[in-house]
């Protein structure tokens, strides 16, 4: 319809110009979209059921198209894979409908990482060590975007986003300082690495359990370990991850576990199964443009109460964050990479000292294995010693233990830490006793322990390291990496020396 002048009527210039469509609420002006080879997906909301859709970068860097269709809520969808991007940016972005066009502006293309889980992920910039001067040096980084979800709960799965705490922004001084922490120092320190843009998309809420953040497929699939009965189970799921994935990514960060200790058998299924389930979930729903085997990074579990003889449930559970092999990459946890923080504690933290402040070291010890596994970097000394044979010598009453084939060169700050099942079988029983076993000596990558407190014809059956809930002071556990200062991880035998 023209009016006798040949102009459109200013009713159907508005439809046109301020159509209904519109990008989903995690896309936005300043963001970061997965660069090439990989294609970024762009999704969006719009009315008109069928309607095509297309979507352009810059003057024309990429293109992609894709139809309206009608999602869950049953309203109107759009999703475009967009053609491989490999410059940086920043590119405007736009959307083009018969019910108009939408664009975004300053979009750079660089690696999309996820940063989940509870409080210790929600653990703020403001709340760290020396925060001044950490917030003015991530002013520098403007080539590192942030996006951050408010709390929203769902008993069903949502389409998008419902609420945005940190819309997509460059770093300053207001929005980093009630961003997470371990995110930003993360991508703070893998950027000079990169030397391209990195996305970050915190999506976390304190005080939650993994069942909560997991979906009703991977929750059934380990019922048998106990259910863990809560009204938030999937909840989180619904409305904080659900409506992220068809948005594609490079990787996962992750930090949580403190509230699902004391169910460690239960963790060490509802852990690589939600991480496996995230995988498919997401490689599904971005079109195959997420890796099927997503590089998924962790934290295990820091020091809690000040007090070094106390057990609980840490030490089973941090093991259990390793699907019980005190390692990872593993046969269950492929592609997954993990920084140790057990020797950070911060038992004055103004936070609890469930919350220490040493997120610096925390971040900087995620940075080798997340550019060996997530990144194929090769020829990197990536994880803290691990035993790799065990030699008893009943007569000398010591046990060696060797790290890493003897390739790997440790440094030991003290003697402590280590004990010795005695027992008269095989392997240790339930009501065998276990007892310190300080180290005696040491070599480049071995160190021999005393089991002299072994006793009545009792002999060391199995042994295990740093099983307390806060065993060491500060960065001062027994064994590190000479070359790369990570700490030796808590392990444990069961199987016999």
């Amino acid at each position: 319809m023209r009016t006798r002048n040949g102009l459109l009527p200013l009713f159907l210039i508005l439809s046109v110009v301020n159509g209904d469509i519109t990008f989903s609420s995690y896309y936005g002006d300043h963001m970061v979209l997965q660069r090439g080879p990989k294609h970024a997906i762009i999704t969006g909301r719009a009315t008109r059921i069928g309607d095509t859709v297309t979507v352009t970068v810059g003057n024309g860097v990429a293109q992609g198209t894709g139809k309206v269709t009608k999602a869950s809520d049953g309203k109107g969808f759009w999703k475009v894979k967009l053609s491989a991007v490999t410059q940086k940016g920043p590119f405007a972005v736009t959307v083009t409908s018969s019910e108009g066009s939408k664009s975004l502006h300053d979009v750079l293309f660089g690696d999309v990482w996820v940063c989940s889980g509870q409080s210790n992920m929600e653990f703020n910039m403001y709340q760290v060590m020396n925060t001044t001067n950490e917030i003015q040096s991530g002013l520098k980084f403007t080539d590192i975007r942030l996006f951050k979800t408010e709390h929203v709960t769902s008993s069903t799965p949502l389409v998008d986003i419902q609420k945005v705490k940190i819309p997509w922004t460059t770093p300053n001084s207001k929005d980093l300082n009630g961003f997470s922490a371990i995110c930003f120092m993360f991508g703070e320190r893998m950027h000079p690495h990169l030397n391209y843009p990195i996305g970050l998309v915190e999506s976390d809420w304190w005080g939650t359990s993994i069942d909560w953040w997991s979906s009703p497929e991977a929750v059934a699939k380990c019922s048998s370990q106990g259910k863990r009965e809560s009204p938030k189970n999937f909840e989180l799921w619904n409305a904080m991850i659900s409506p992220l994935l068809p948005l594609s990514i490079y990787g996962v960060l992750w930090y949580q576990g403190e509230n699902d200790a004391g169910h460690a058998s239960r963790y060490a299924c509802s852990f690589p199964t939600m991480i496996e389930d995230w995988r498919k979930h997401w490689h599904q729903q971005s079109m195959g443009e997420t890796d099927a085997d997503l590089p998924f990074g962790y934290v295990q579990l820091a020091a809690f109460r000040n007090d070094s003889n106390y057990r609980g449930g840490w030490p089973d559970t941090r093991w259990a964050q390793t699907a019980n092999y005190g390692y990872v990459p593993n046969p269950k946890m492929k592609n997954v990479f993990m920084a140790v923080s057990l020797d950070l504690p911060d038992f004055s933290s103004p936070w609890g000292p469930v919350h220490p402040r040493f997120k610096q070291d925390v971040a900087s010890r995620l940075i080798l294995p997340a550019l060996a596994v997530a990144y194929h970097k090769t020829g990197l000394d990536y994880k803290g010693p691990f035993p790799s044979s065990y030699t008893v010598d009943n007569a000398a009453e010591t046990l060696t233990i060797e790290f890493s084939n003897g390739k790997t060169p440790i440094e030991v700050r003290n003697n402590h830490g280590y004990e010795v099942c005695c027992s008269g079988h095989k392997t240790c029983q339930s009501l065998d006793v276990w007892i310190a076993a300080p180290i005696v000596s040491h070599d480049i990558a071995s160190v021999t322990l005393s089991t002299s407190g072994c006793n009545n014809n009792l002999h060391p059956a199995d042994v295990r390291y740093l099983w307390w809930e806060s065993p060491c002071p500060l960065r001062s556990c027994a064994v590190y990496g000479r070359d790369n200062d990570l700490p030796a991880p808590p392990f444990k035998t069961s199987n016999g020396l």
